[in-house]
């Protein structure tokens, strides 16, 4: 324990933001940079519990108290170490993970939690400028070949682990980018993607080989690739987006949120886009349907494209601001939450059920909605009644879908013969490998839409798995709580 007494003496103080005036001009991360005194004094307030549920909570099973700890003593490298040892890219998780590992601090009980996130992310980013983080190739390779399919989080860090056990191995991306979520789906001012290609690179010097724009199952046939690999691990994303069936949705202006957040990543990388084909908020009334993340990320998107006015409906209704009786800690606070972008601007409103969009000359100009309420029913559950005299409509150029995710086009699962589950995403045992022996499956692919740092999670572990197929044994760790010895 750094400080004995440092959860007394400090309190809660993460990097400070750029102003909301500044940052809706760029689309570049906005954190002012946060001074090593300020990380060594929020890393004080850890209080290395003597049961630390930060550990648990953290799906990467981060061994947190020993680096908050190491940062304290001004002893970064070994930090960096000791976090590496468990995530293999904390310059991602510590710009856009939702840290359920501070839900579950043991400080936050009473007080705000330690700031983890960020001081993981100055342990990631210290690496990177004194260069500590640089490529680990294999002493020797064991003459096997492994292929990836998919480039997001859950397929880099099996492919790293993987690579560095000494197989040979090849990340198959269908897009031009790799990085999926991460390069096309985050907005560059959550994650600017110099960060993603920053980190790719190291893995290419490392040996593992990208192929771009080849999509497994449509430009290489299913059954070739298995032919050509010892092994398989798939870990596409789930990429089958819920969509809103009802009247009007074929209307030009209603898009799918993915398509809206895609198209600007790439606008961003120097892509050409035609105006005709062009999603933009600019001017525009906009209304995103979806409060989770990938609505704020609109959100942040629409206010840096110029908006007129955007409104974000929820169906749920408001959640408290502090926790209820029966959601404990150190279980994840269902309580209203302020993203970044939420303080840039924008109309939130809850419990809205959206009836039908209507427009002219074939383009959406309205959506109609009534307001509802959450009743438990005869079993218990939760159901939803709309409330009479309620009716409204909103003026909307621009109608954003941010639903979720149903789970993962299946055309190359078919391919290769694997068995679905009830979801319909691939069905893998606690071993990670699906009903076709050598074929593995991770990340949303598998357990359906989720965190970035579950992904990373996923990955670790089908690669344990999928080594210890390979070679009969294997030292490469396990990675999701419980699967890691203390």
């Amino acid at each position: 324990m750094g400080k004995v007494t440092g959860f007394q003496e400090y309190r809660r103080k993460p990097p400070e933001r750029q102003p909301t005036t500044e940052r809706i001009g760029h689309w570049q991360e906005f954190y002012q940079p946060w001074p090593e005194s300020n990380a060594k004094e929020q890393a004080a307030r850890c209080m290395d519990c003597a049961v630390p549920f930060c550990h648990t909570g953290c799906p990467l099973g981060n061994i947190i108290p020993d680096f908050n700890d190491l940062v304290y003593r001004g002893r970064w490298k070994q930090a960096l170490e000791r976090l590496h040892a468990t995530n293999n890219f904390p310059e991602f998780t510590g710009r856009i993970c939702p840290a359920p590992c501070e839900a579950s601090c043991v400080l936050s009980i009473n007080q705000d939690p330690v700031t983890i996130e960020y001081i993981e992310k100055a342990i990631a980013e210290r690496g990177f400028a004194e260069g500590w983080i640089k490529p680990q190739p294999p002493a020797q390779r064991t003459g096997k070949t492994v292929a990836v399919v998919g480039s997001g989080p859950a397929g880099l860090a099996a492919a790293q682990q993987l690579n560095r056990a000494g197989h040979t191995v090849t990340v198959f991306e269908r897009d031009n980018y790799i990085g999926g979520l991460l390069t096309l789906g985050i907005p560059d001012f959550k994650l600017d993607k110099h960060v993603v290609q920053r980190r790719v690179d190291i893995m290419s010097q490392e040996g593992i080989s990208f192929k771009t724009g080849v999509n497994v199952g449509v430009d290489m046939p299913a059954g070739e690739l298995r032919a050509t690999f010892d092994a398989v691990c798939l870990t596409g994303g789930s990429t089958e987006a819920r969509d809103l069936p009802m009247p009007g949705r074929e209307l030009k202006g209603v898009h799918f949120a993915m398509e809206y957040l895609t198209q600007q990543n790439k606008i961003l990388a120097g892509e050409k886009i035609s105006s005709r084909g062009r999603i933009s908020a600019e001017g525009k009334r906009v209304v995103i349907l979806g409060g989770g993340d990938t609505g704020a990320d609109c959100l942040g998107t629409a206010h840096r494209q110029g908006a007129e006015v955007v409104h974000q409906f929820e169906i749920l209704p408001e959640p408290p601001n502090t926790r209820l009786s029966d959601n404990p800690w150190p279980y994840w606070p269902l309580v209203l939450r302020l993203s970044a972008a939420h303080e840039e601007g924008g109309l939130r409103d809850y419990a809205i059920s959206t009836k039908r969009f209507s427009g002219r000359n074939g383009r959406v100009q309205k959506l109609h909605g009534v307001r509802v309420e959450w009743q438990r029913d005869a079993t218990g559950r939760f159901a939803m009644k709309e409330l009479p005299g309620t009716e409204f409509e909103v003026e909307a150029d621009l109608v954003l879908l941010a639903l979720g995710f149903t789970h993962p086009e299946n055309y190359l699962l078919k391919g290769l013969g694997v068995e679905l589950d009830p979801r319909g995403n691939a069905k893998a045992g606690a071993d990670m490998m699906t009903s076709v022996p050598g074929i593995f499956a991770a990340g949303d692919m598998r357990r359906g839409q989720s965190l970035v740092v579950w992904a990373i999670a996923e990955g670790r572990e089908a690669a344990h798995h999928l080594d210890k197929y390979l070679m009969g044994s294997t030292k490469l760790p396990r990675s999701l709580p419980g699967a890691l010895p203390r």
